[in-house]
């Protein structure tokens, strides 16, 4: 149960595979232990980790064994081996000089979703010739758990391989859909501040522009960096409360917000990661374009689907234009790419009704 809290704590993988060979050892009983892990071309060993060994033991022996002889034998037969005397079987490779004497022998495959990945080697049964059947299963135990760790990090790695153009258009769109906003709704702060009659309230604007502006700092870091991936403080509903007051200015109007349904526990932190920048490019077009009295913003989740409304009064919306603009081609896409839709329509009484609807 260690070994397994362990691969979900996050620990790199060779500190991993440290604890899982030491573990096992310790728990079944072995003098000494060993995981292989094998290389891409599955020819040879290119990891060789030990326990029950001291460092200066390790470093008489020399060069790491790669793989000959039996654990060659478990490399191209991947299947439990227990052994009496391990310098007795046929394709033992005997020991090189300074390494400690080994007679009882077990060996298992290292493996996960089918896919052999390395071998765990125990060594000399303490208070017995023989390791036993129980043994052996214990030992797969920790192989499993071992080949999971492995099987994770190269699944993990792939994945970071594979991100590369998709973190070019994330980068690209989230600098549009959080930092530009910012930058826009600072823009319109300064520029009101001209019309403020009081130095006092140009001092009070200009504070708050810059508060403003180290908070898209921040927004750029995150962008880049991905510094942002924990959880929203105070959970999606008030971030987007937060989002609604801090674009008041540049709307002329708060936001009536309205929300249905467990926004702070049913919605992912990726898909709310989403909600809030098609939120704050929602808003941001309605300040630019709609000269708008009134706003609502209807948040909801119903049958695991999470649908954004943004509903405006103001000078309506015109079809041919749809999708032109980087903004809306942003929203369709981020809708697009976690399976949902985006739209906007005139409503009939004046104004502009957008949706974004994604499958939870």
């Amino acid at each position: 149960m260690d070994a397994i809290l362990m691969i979900e704590a996050d620990i790199e993988l060779p500190m991993l595979l440290d604890h899982l060979v030491e573990e096992a050892r310790t728990l079944v009983g072995a003098r000494y232990g060993a995981l292989g892990v094998l290389n891409p071309a599955r020819t040879g060993l290119e990891q060789f980790l030990t326990a029950g060994l001291s460092e200066s033991e390790e470093r008489a022996i020399g060069p790491r064994p790669t793989g000959r002889g039996v654990l060659g034998l478990l490399i191209t037969d991947p299947a439990p081996l227990r052994l009496h005397e391990l310098g007795a079987h046929d394709l033992s490779y005997g020991f090189p000089a300074n390494h400690p004497p080994m007679r009882s022998f077990l060996g298992v495959p290292i493996q996960a979703r089918g896919e052999v990945f390395g071998n765990l080697y125990l060594t000399d049964k303490v208070g017995s010739d023989d390791f036993t059947e129980e043994d052996e299963a214990l030992t797969e135990a920790f192989a499993l758990a071992a080949g999971i760790a492995i099987d994770n990090t190269r699944l993990h790695d792939r994945v970071r391989t594979m991100s590369v153009l998709d973190d070019r258009e994330r980068i690209g769109r989230d600098l549009h859909d959080k930092v530009v906003q910012r930058l826009f709704a600072v823009g319109m702060a300064l520029q009101g501040a001209i019309r403020l009659p009081d130095l006092d309230l140009v001092r009070e604007r200009i504070d708050k522009v810059v508060d403003d502006l180290d908070a898209t700092i921040s927004e750029i870091r995150t962008t880049i960096f991905e510094l942002g991936d924990s959880a929203l403080p105070g959970g999606l509903r008030q971030a987007v409360i937060g989002v609604a007051d801090e674009l008041a200015p540049t709307l002329g109007v708060r936001p009536e917000l309205t929300f249905e349904g467990a926004i702070d526990n049913a919605i992912p932190q990726q898909t709310a990661d989403h909600v809030l920048s098609v939120l704050r490019e929602l808003l941001s077009n309605v300040g630019k374009h709609a000269h708008a009295t009134r706003v609502l913003v209807i948040l909801t989740v119903i049958d695991d689907v999470v649908v954004l409304e943004v509903i405006d009064n103001g000078a309506g919306f015109a079809p041919a234009a749809d999708g032109r603009g980087l903004g809306l081609a942003n929203l369709r896409g981020r809708a697009e790419k976690l399976g949902g839709t985006f739209d906007v329509q005139g409503v009939r009484s004046g104004g502009t009704r957008a949706t974004w609807r994604v499958p939870v």
